[in-house]
């Protein structure tokens, strides 16, 4: 989906046109896949754009740089300034908000300890990732070729820039078979997640969703349905699944900042009941939750 440029990006501190925000071709991040990002969305409310979940978004970019060691030189509460100028500077109503840090130029070889850190918040106007219509017609998955790493190759609890190569090579590999979205297994052959979204199975009224042991990421979007289901009175279980779990599965729906909440169709050709009901319903109040109509979680919306 092409990037529609918006007025600046801020970056290092400062505000600055959005064409002068560049780097060195011999930066090093771009040499090594050494940094952490967010992706983050502020939606149209009431009250005005509001950037949802802004705290535990910026809060795990901070716990990403710390699993690799990088000395982030801004704190969570900075970050979070710098992402609602971002956007009030943008005069956008809605948009998807990107937070980066990577390791600059001036410095080359695989240690970092003497690089430099630079970091930058862009936004610009996204829509759904997956399609419009992923939530009422679904998309269509394959089980990936390609397995998820490991805790012990590349942490999957850190968001790095590095980590998803292994993404796209699932995430092309699905598209070019006729797919929209691939999901991954780990070494063990559980699920893990999609090749960007935390994934969920319903079966009766019980929904299961991989833990993070198997190599899923934390998913801020992942909690947030975890306590719609809850509030609605369904069970909800962490646990392993098998590839056989998601033939079977009553529903299946993926989330995440980019991709909302998106049912699924079909996995390997095997279709699943779409849209189920349970997914309809936590589609419907993740909707009207980040457009600030739910009070019980307006402390989620981050008016800017």
């Amino acid at each position: 989906m092409p990037i529609e440029p918006t007025k600046s990006i801020w970056m290092n501190g400062e505000m600055i046109p959005w064409e002068d925000a560049q780097i060195h071709v011999l930066t090093h991040t771009l040499h090594y896949g050494t940094g952490v990002f967010e992706g983050i969305r502020a939606y149209e409310t009431s009250k005005g754009p509001a950037i949802f979940r802004l705290r535990e978004h910026m809060d795990r970019m901070l716990n990403s740089a710390k699993i690799l060691l990088m000395p982030l030189p801004y704190t969570s509460k900075e970050l979070q300034d710098a992402a609602k100028q971002v956007v009030r500077d943008s005069g956008l109503d809605s948009c998807y908000v990107r937070p980066i840090a990577y390791y600059g130029y001036g410095e080359m070889g695989l240690a970092t300890s003497s690089c430099t850190v630079d970091v930058a918040v862009a936004c610009w106007p996204w829509g759904a990732y997956l399609g419009e219509d992923a939530v009422t017609k679904g998309v269509r998955m394959k089980i990936s070729s390609w397995a998820r790493h490991d805790h012990n190759i590349m942490p999957p609890a850190s968001k790095t820039t590095g980590n998803y190569v292994n993404s796209t090579l699932a995430k092309m590999e699905a598209i070019r078979a006729g797919y929209d979205e691939a999901i991954m297994l780990n070494r063990d052959g559980l699920v893990a997640e999609c090749t960007g979204e935390n994934l969920f199975v319903v079966k009766g009224e019980t929904l299961y969703t991989p833990p993070l042991v198997s190599g899923a990421l934390e998913g801020i979007t992942q909690d947030t349905v975890m306590t719609f289901a809850r509030d609605l009175g369904y069970e909800v279980k962490v646990e392993g699944l098998a590839r056989s779990d998601l033939f079977i599965a009553d529903e299946i729906f993926v989330v995440g900042t980019a991709a909302e909440v998106s049912a699924v169709n079909s996995v390997d050709d095997r279709e699943i009941p779409c849209p189920g009901p349970i997914t309809q319903k936590i589609a419907s109040l993740y909707a009207d939750t980040v457009r600030g109509k739910k009070e019980e979680y307006a402390h989620w919306c981050e008016v800017v």
